[in-house]
């Protein structure tokens, strides 16, 4: 039996080499593999000796050659395939040990020009699993150190790798090989500008396993998208609590980004993916406070988002209510304390987002939506306005509390599912009205969630009034200023009850729709 060794992780594979020379496996190795190997006091033969060719171009020929790729390829139930190696003087290769060398967070760790980012690119390696993987008949091929242990028990066991695991090897590497290439695509596309490109490559990488999907007869697993940096959901770590449920994942992201949208010290309190709070202040704790003000009752059970490092005091605020989850990038050790006393709360901490020069790439930066049979794509949902971009269209022109309200409800909105609506005063929701089909039943539910509070409030609303009865109710219940997108045939209907009951009311030009 031969084995063909040739790794980027040398994780774990002095272990394995010592297992193969014990059980009697014939090694052949590429030139950085068998130096690590010497260093660990383990010799194994060079590939030149099965190609009595030396690496080529810079090292990136070493093992294109009939010597290696004939003794992978060739079927062991052809007799005809194996009189041609033997008439050639060419073995088998039993075992092919190979993993690429990762291109995504070679490519992404800082600007490169193009030129140089191919040359990270690994085409022997691929080249090797891909022939391995398709003669899986005959051969293993190992992609990836965790199963050198399960190999090797099988090698002791059997004498041989079983048909079983050959195959479930072969899955595994032709994934890698797929994931790979398409990790070379998404960055070479974006080089190029090429946002949507005619054949759309998904490279995720599973997490772990869920307990189960949104209801429990449904199975469920997490992934995580490999052209993503750092500073997602999916680098988080748990500091306590079991494995969040499919549900609470998109609560936890939800909340997480909703709070990471804003510059200022704020607080999300999330349910089913809609804030039931938000609040920003330049103490945590009160903008924890002005968020769980909202809506306290439905804040029961729900998760709790914050975008500084979680302090003492605010943790003792979260901690003397009932919730899922907690979410913040760091906590300080107080804050971990008192919340880890909270038995079956889910802590999880979110690393710290790309530092200067790393870039995402692929689809980091779109999203999308299933449809049967294929999915929807589109770019991200980006804030972009500023108070100078806004259009005052009534007589009064909003004053400058009320402009900084409006931008913070217009920031918050864009994270409400439609048709949204959003009463906000001093940099805190009072009220929000979510997933109506109605703007007019958003508005009335958003006005009776915050009942007396709505008095000196401002609204925003994620799209156009098509009718003015909206603006009217909320003029009738104390707002004082609203901001819109705009667009609607009845826009000068709507300005006209705003003037009418002596509201400022800005355009933005642009709307956010969230489905």
């Amino acid at each position: 039996m031969r084995a063909l060794l040739s790794v980027a992780n040398r994780d774990g594979v002095s272990t394995l080499a010592r297992e193969f020379a014990a059980l009697g496996v014939e090694m052949y190795a590429t030139d950085g593999t068998r130096e690590h190997l010497a260093s660990d006091g383990i010799e194994v033969a060079s590939v030149s000796e099965l190609t009595n060719v030396p690496a080529l171009v810079g090292g990136q020929v070493k093992t294109f050659h009939p010597a290696v790729y004939a003794g992978i390829l060739a079927r062991r139930d052809v007799p005809a395939q194996l009189d041609e190696l033997a008439e050639h003087g060419i073995g088998l290769i039993d075992i092919v040990v190979v993993n690429v060398k990762p291109f995504s967070p070679q490519a992404g760790a800082e600007s490169v020009a193009l030129h140089e980012a191919i040359e990270m690119i690994d085409v022997g390696g691929a080249a090797l699993l891909g022939a391995a993987a398709r003669n899986y008949a005959g051969v293993a091929a190992v992609a990836d150190p965790s199963h050198y242990g399960r190999v090797v028990r099988e090698l002791k066991e059997r004498g041989s790798v079983s048909a079983e695991l050959r195959q479930q090897l072969a899955a595994e590497a032709f994934g890698i090989v797929a994931a790979y290439h398409a990790e070379i695509a998404a960055y070479i596309n974006q080089v190029s500008g090429t946002t949507f490109p005619t054949r759309l490559a998904m490279v995720l990488e599973k997490v772990e396993d869920l307990r189960y999907g949104e209801n429990p007869h449904q199975r469920a697993a997490f992934y995580r998208e490999t052209t993503h940096r750092s500073g997602t959901l999916a680098d988080a770590k748990q500091l306590q609590g079991s494995l969040p449920s499919f549900n609470n994942l998109l609560d936890l992201d939800s909340a997480y980004r909703m709070a990471q949208d804003f510059t200022a010290p704020t607080v999300a309190v999330v349910k089913h993916t809609d804030p039931v709070g938000m609040a920003s202040n330049d103490e945590l704790v009160e903008a924890y406070r002005k968020a769980l003000e909202t809506d306290s009752v439905a804040a029961f059970g729900g998760i709790v988002a914050v975008n500084r490092e979680l302090d003492g005091a605010t943790a003792r605020e979260i901690a003397a209510n009932s919730y899922e989850a907690v979410v913040a990038p760091a906590y300080s050790h107080s804050a971990l304390g008192i919340l880890k006393a909270k038995t079956g709360l889910e802590i999880l901490a979110v690393p710290a987002g790309p530092t200067d020069g790393m870039r995402d790439s692929g689809i980091a930066n779109l999203d999308f939506k299933r449809v049967s049979g294929g999915l929807l794509v589109e770019t991200q949902d980006a804030l972009g306005i500023e108070a100078g971009h806004l259009q005052v269209v009534t007589r009064r022109r909003p004053t400058l509390e009320e402009l900084t309200d409006l931008l913070f409800a217009w920031r918050t909105v864009r994270h409400v599912r439609s048709n949204a609506i959003v009463l906000a005063k001093n940099a805190a929701t009072i009220g929000i009205g979510a997933g109506q089909a109605s703007r007019q039943v958003s508005v009335e539910i958003a006005l009776r969630r915050a009942g007396d509070r709505a008095r000196m409030s401002v609204m925003a609303s994620d799209a156009y009034f098509p009718f003015p009865d909206g603006i009217a109710l909320a003029a009738n219940a104390g707002v004082t200023a609203i901001i819109q997108p705009g667009g609607s045939i009845r826009d000068e209907m709507a300005i006209e009850v705003a003037d009418r009951h002596h509201l400022a009311m800005v355009f933005t030009g642009r709307r956010h729709f969230r489905h």
